[in-house]
C-alpha cells in the first residue's frame, strides 16, 4: 500500500495556505486505512473480506457556524474546502469559540510490540477463526447457534489546520467476538466473549480457554436457577465495573451532552459530590497500550489524562475544542471520528475507576443475602439510567459465595448508584474488548477498567419474588 498520506502532504498544505484566510479555521483529515473482516455463523461463512479504504474530510468553522465535507478523490480536495466553507458560512452567526491548541508539526506511531496483522493471510485468519468456531460448536450438542467475528485495522492519519498543526499518525487495532447459544426445549441461554487489542496479532491466538468459557457458560445456564428480582447489596467484577463506568457515568461527562442540555448541565456541576471519598474516576487516551490510546486527537489536541471524579466530587468533564471554549474551559483530547466519513464528536478513550483499599474477600463480608455478578452479557443507558446483564452470577449468603443463578439484570439511576458504593475492591484489570457508540458512529475502539465494587439496593431483574 503506497503511503499516499506522506506523499499528500505538500497538497494539503498549499490548499490550506490558499484558503486559511476564508474563515475562522480549516482542518482536513485524510485517512489511509486497510483491514480485513471475518464473520462465521454455525457452519457459514457470513463475511470474509480485505479492503483498503482512502479519503478524508474538510471541517470547516466560521462565526460559530461548522461546514463539513468528505471525500474519495483527492483531486476534489479544493472543491470541498469550497463546498464546506459555503456552508459554514450560511450557518454561522456567532462568535467562534474554540479552546485554544499549540499547534504542532509531528509525525507518530502507536508502538506495534507483536505480528503486525497486515503480515497475515486472511486463509491463516480464517482457520484461525474455524479452530475458535469448533471448539463452540463440539463442547455440547446443546450448542445450536455460534458465531467468530474476526476484525483487524491499520489506519494511516493526517491532520492538518489553518493555525499551523501538521500531525501524522498510524496505529493498528484487533478483535474477536464469540458467542454460543444453548438451548434445552424452551430455556434458551446465550455465553459470548469479546477481546481486543493494539499490540499484535499474537493477542489473538491463545484464546481457548475464553472461547470454551463462552460455551460453558451459556449450556450450563440452562438448569440454573433463575435469580429471583429484587433489590440486592451487590459485588461486581472488574469486568463489570468496566462497563458499568463507561457506559452509565462516561457518556454523561462527554460534554457535547452537557452544553446542548442545561438540566443536565446543573446535575453534572462541578464541585457536586457523587460518591464516597475513596472513588476516584479517569477517562484519558495518555495511557500507552490500551484500545482508546493515542498521541492526538481528530483536532489535534495531545492526549491528556482527565479526572472527572476526585475523592467523590465531579472535578472535570471531557471535551472538544469547541465545549471547552463555550464552557470556559481546558480541551482534553476527546474529539475522535469513527473514520472519515464522520466529523469528530466528543468520545471517550480509556475509562475507568481506580483500586480501593479494600480485599476483594472482604467485600463480601456481612451480606446475608446478595448477589455476585462477573463479566457482561449486554446493557443499555437512557440518560442516567441503565440496565446491564450479567455473564455469570451466583447468590451470596452470610457473608460466602452460594449458587449460581441466571438471567440477572442490574438496573438502577447512575447517581443513586454511585452514592451507593460502600467499598472499593484492591483488584484492577483493563477490558479492551469496548467498541463505543454515538451519533451513528459505532465501533469506535476504547478501554474500560476498575476493581470489584460493592453496591447496596441495586435492582436485580429476574423472576419475580413471591
Amino acid at each position: 500500500m503506497s503511503n499516499l498520506i506522506t506523499e499528500s502532504k505538500n497538497l494539503v498544505t498549499d490548499l490550506i495556505k490558499r484558503y486559511r484566510d476564508h474563515a475562522d479555521l480549516i482542518t482536513i483529515r485524510l485517512e489511509q486505512s486497510q483491514g480485513s473482516s471475518i464473520l462465521l455463523r454455525g457452519d457459514k461463512v457470513e463475511t470474509l473480506s480485505e479492503g483498503i479504504a482512502i479519503g478524508g474530510q474538510v471541517r470547516v468553522c466560521h462565526r460559530g457556524g461548522w461546514g463539513f465535507a468528505s471525500f474519495n478523490q483527492l483531486s476534489t480536495l479544493a472543491q470541498r474546502i469550497e463546498e464546506a466553507i459555503g456552508a459554514a458560512k450560511m450557518i454561522g452567526d456567532e462568535e467562534t469559540l474554540l479552546a485554544p491548541v499549540e499547534p504542532v508539526e509531528i509525525v507518530c506511531q502507536l508502538p506495534l510490540i507483536g505480528r503486525d496483522p497486515r503480515q497475515v493471510s486472511l486463509a491463516e485468519k480464517k482457520a484461525l477463526c474455524d479452530r475458535y468456531n469448533d471448539l463452540l460448536k463440539s463442547y455440547s450438542d446443546k450448542i445450536t447457534t455460534t458465531t467468530v467475528r474476526y476484525g483487524d485495522s491499520a489506519q494511516h492519519i493526517l491532520i492538518a489546520t489553518s493555525e499551523g498543526t501538521l500531525i501524522e499518525q498510524s496505529w493498528n487495532d484487533l478483535e474477536m467476538r464469540f458467542s454460543a447459544t444453548a438451548r434445552n426445549g424452551e430455556t434458551v441461554q446465550t455465553g459470548r466473549e469479546t477481546t481486543g487489542s493494539r499490540r499484535g496479532y499474537e493477542d489473538l491466538t491463545n484464546l481457548e480457554e475464553q472461547v470454551r468459557g463462552a460455551a460453558q457458560r451459556a449450556v450450563e445456564a440452562l438448569v440454573l436457577p433463575p435469580v429471583k428480582g429484587n433489590t440486592y447489596r451487590v459485588v461486581i467484577d472488574p469486568i463489570l465495573t468496566g462497563l458499568f463506568v463507561h457506559e452509565a457515568f462516561g457518556h454523561l461527562s462527554e460534554a457535547d451532552m452537557l452544553y446542548e442540555n442545561p438540566d443536565l448541565l446543573e446535575v453534572m456541576s462541578m464541585g457536586k459530590r457523587f460518591g464516597p471519598e475513596e472513588l476516584q474516576i479517569f477517562d484519558g487516551a495518555a495511557p500507552e497500550g490500551h484500545r482508546g490510546s493515542y498521541y492526538y486527537d481528530d483536532e489535534g489536541t495531545p492526549a491528556t489524562t482527565t479526572q472527572l471524579i476526585k475523592d467523590g466530587v465531579l472535578v472535570g468533564r471531557l471535551h472538544s475544542r469547541e465545549t471547552a471554549g463555550k464552557l470556559g474551559e481546558q480541551p482534553t483530547g476527546n474529539a475522535r471520528c469513527l473514520n472519515y466519513h464522520f466529523a469528530p464528536i466528543v468520545r471517550m478513550t480509556n475509562t475507568w475507576i481506580e483500586r480501593g483499599k479494600t480485599p476483594v474477600e472482604d467485600l463480601f463480608d456481612d451480606i446475608k443475602e446478595g448477589v455476585y455478578a462477573r463479566n457482561w452479557l449486554g446493557g443499555m443507558t437512557n440518560g442516567e439510567m441503565f440496565t446491564f446483564s450479567a455473564g455469570e452470577a451466583w447468590m451470596i449468603r452470610n457473608g460466602k459465595i452460594a449458587e449460581p443463578v441466571r438471567d440477572v439484570t442490574l438496573s438502577g439511576n447512575v447517581f443513586k448508584t454511585l452514592a451507593n458504593i460502600e467499598a472499593i475492591g484492591d483488584d484492577f484489570y483493563w477490558d479492551e474488548s469496548g467498541g463505543c457508540g454515538k451519533g451513528g458512529q459505532s465501533g469506535l475502539a476504547v478501554g474500560a477498567a476498575g476493581p470489584s465494587l460493592r453496591i447496596r439496593d441495586v435492582v436485580v431483574g429476574g423472576e419475580a419474588a413471591e
